[in-house]
């Protein structure tokens, strides 16, 4: 009989995420990279989840003895640049700890069971949810219809992430059509509108966001963006976990962004 939490390979692991998150039908940012973009020799005994890939991220990956690390913001999210430096010093450590590192962006953002919006949504209460925010032929967030006070509603926000957001309060005082969105999709108020959206949640946006909601008569709550992309990570390694009988862990490092 095998051992709890033996050692498993890469590649099953791998051909599994990808499956699981459908890589091949989400396009995304150019540098966002999807799948495995740092391959190890092939051993995996704990996994660990994070939202960013920073070398504070990958200190802590390495201290915790984590072998594959699944983020949601990737080695190369900045673009093609020379291996030196911060960038050298990063996949140095990782290559010497032997730790693979795959990252998922949108696909991740989507999935109707474990993705950043979709978990949201459900800590909010909001249910009969509908596909929101076409990108490139795929929806990314989701929408609801609701019956509620505007303040009520801030509220739950205000809970779920354990403080004050920042909130526009332009739109009506009784919400009907909420939506979400994680992460930076603060610049996409127009197209919050034309779905009928009256009240829009999503990680952070531009200065210039703030008169535009107000022009447009629509709500907006900025929660944070890495607090609002942390649920999907976690829930993606619980369930890799779980099938391949490995222990896990979150590796929480908030920007405050």
């Amino acid at each position: 009989m095998t051992p709890p939490h033996a050692e498993k390979t890469l590649l099953p692991i791998v051909d599994y995420l990808d499956a699981l998150l459908d890589l091949r039908g989400f396009e995304d940012y150019p540098n966002a990279l999807n799948g495995l973009q740092l391959e190890s020799p092939g051993r995996v005994t704990k996994i660990g989840a994070a939202v960013d890939s920073g070398i504070r991220t990958i200190d802590m990956a390495v201290a915790e003895q984590v072998d594959l690390l699944l983020v949601h913001h990737g080695l190369f999210w900045g673009g093609l640049a020379p291996i030196c430096g911060p960038a050298y010093r990063k996949l140095a450590k990782a290559v010497e700890a032997r730790m693979a590192i795959y990252s998922v962006h949108l696909p991740l953002d989507a999935h109707p069971e474990i993705g950043n919006n979709v978990l949201l949504a459900a800590d909010l209460g909001l249910t009969s949810l509908a596909p929101f925010f076409p990108y490139k032929g795929r929806s990314i967030g989701y929408s609801a219809l609701v019956d509620t006070d505007y303040s009520t509603l801030l509220t739950k926000i205000e809970k779920r992430f354990g403080g004050p957001v920042w909130n526009c309060h332009a739109g009506p005082d009784r919400v009907r059509n909420v939506g979400i969105v994680t992460g930076g999709a603060g610049a996409e108020l127009g197209l919050a509108k034309a779905a009928g959206i009256d009240t829009f949640i999503t990680g952070e946006g531009p200065h210039h966001t703030f008169a535009i909601a107000e022009e447009l008569g629509l709500n907006l709550i900025y929660a944070g963006h890495y607090a609002t992309e942390t649920s999907g990570v976690k829930a993606l390694a619980s369930r890799v976990a779980s099938e391949f009988d490995l222990p896990w862990v979150f590796l929480d490092h908030p920007s405050g962004l």
